[in-house]
């Protein structure tokens, strides 16, 4: 599977963006798709998961209410809407793809396909 992940960039608190993950090699409603974030010198941290075709995303605790994590089955692209966004969620953000039981969808180890990261960048 080859992930291509678009859409960051600069924005203002409170504002939006939408990133996109376009997918091929393979169907992204066969797989566990995600999305992390890697802020300066800290580690991976999930942001949203959906499973297979499960229609029930996992969302973070820290992003809950803010950021919506979606996936078009017909263009095989994961998204992340990103709402009310606040400076500490400045960071790359990842797109991720593998085959991850739901005990494991917060694990960055256990996927195995990656996006180039794309960085997003939220001013005070």
């Amino acid at each position: 599977v080859q992930l291509q992940a678009s859409g960051g960039g600069l924005v203002q608190t409170g504002g939006s963006l939408r990133l996109s993950c376009a997918a091929s090699g393979r169907a992204l409603r066969s797989l566990t798709t995600a999305w992390f974030r890697q802020a300066p010198g800290k580690g991976h941290e999930v942001v949203g998961a959906i499973k297979g075709s499960s229609s029930n995303p996992y969302t973070a605790d820290s992003v809950k209410g803010r950021f919506t994590i979606s996936r078009d089955n017909s263009k095989n692209t994961l998204y992340l809407q990103m709402n009310n966004l606040k400076p500490d969620d400045t960071a790359v953000y990842y797109c991720a793809a593998g085959s991850v039981i739901s005990s494991e969808m917060t694990n960055p180890d256990a996927y195995n396909h990656w996006g180039q990261g794309t960085q997003v960048t939220v001013s005070s």
